[in-house]
């Protein structure tokens, strides 16, 4: 299956959003309407980008906005990014989420002792290519990294995409120690700061900060894509989360979203405008 997007209002503005398409030219949700995996038998999963590696504009799937469009986050009105903390520059991977899950915030994790964030899993893509925010991928899973934040659990998968030229040398965790010396250190390094400038503690992880490997990592998934149809199936409380979509609830539930109501949606949104220019702060660098 292939998916493209579509811009509306201004990037680098509050109007923003990137809203996507499947191959037949309808607008879904990337929350809801992707799969979870690509290939179940051989456990490739879709991956979400959201943020293009190097870069710092805090972007993440709209979950509380009908058909969740791509949009950046906003803190006291502000557009947010990510400081840069010496010696990294914005994001040191391809970040994003994998489709179809969900972190329960109701659901106690026994091995973190903190409920989920109520977002869907997020993905750290390692390879060598710079993804395009949009874009999905097909990645392999290699391990995970269970992040505190803020009290809420957080995991953190680490992953890379099947189509990367160095895809067949990384299997497990180890595979990353030994060929990228140095990058599952400068990640828990990443997370444990990244907030530090806006005035937040540090975040604490479970497990002492070590990486669990690949199968943990696979069980971890399924448990959130679990939590996930709990959401869609309203055997869970749903909150603030808009949980409309185009393909997987029933016409007579009221998730479900008709190609026409999309559309209309859609419309309501600004058409993709000039680019605003990026705040020159986000250049400068933290120690």
């Amino acid at each position: 299956m292939s998916y493209t997007v579509e811009e509306r209002g201004n990037p680098n503005s509050l109007s923003y959003r990137l809203f996507f398409k499947n191959a037949e030219g309808n607008y879904i949700s990337p929350f809801h309407d992707i799969p979870m995996c690509a290939d179940e038998a051989q456990n490739v999963f879709n991956m979400v980008v959201e943020v293009p590696r190097w870069t710092n504009a805090k972007m993440e799937i709209a979950t509380k906005e009908l058909l969740n469009p791509i949009k950046q986050d906003v803190k006291k009105g502000k557009l947010r990014y990510v400081a840069n903390i010496f010696p990294h520059k914005g994001y040191i991977w391809n970040y994003g989420a994998i489709p179809q899950t969900w972190e329960d915030p109701a659901h106690k994790d026994d091995d973190t002792g903190c409920c989920g964030d109520n977002d869907p899993i997020d993905v750290c893509e390692i390879g060598s290519q710079v993804c395009s925010r949009g874009e999905v991928i097909k990645v392999k899973v290699l391990g995970v990294l269970a992040m505190i934040d803020e009290g809420e659990t957080d995991w953190k998968v680490i992953a890379i995409n099947v189509d990367d030229p160095e895809a067949s040398e990384y299997n497990n965790i180890g595979d990353v120690r030994r060929l990228k010396p140095g990058y599952l250190e400068a990640t828990v390094d990443w997370f444990r700061r990244y907030k530090v400038p806006d005035g937040k503690p540090e975040n604490s992880f479970a497990f002492n900060g070590e990486f669990k490997d690949k199968d943990f990592a696979i069980k971890v998934i399924k448990s959130t894509h679990n939590f996930w149809k709990a959401l869609i199936c309203q055997k869970a409380e749903a909150g603030e989360l808009n949980c409309k979509n185009t393909s997987v609830s029933a016409g007579d539930s009221s998730f479900c979203c008709s190609a026409d109501e999309a559309k209309a949606a859609v419309g309501k949104t600004s058409p993709c405008g000039k680019e605003e220019p990026i705040p020159s702060s986000v250049d400068k660098w933290f120690y």
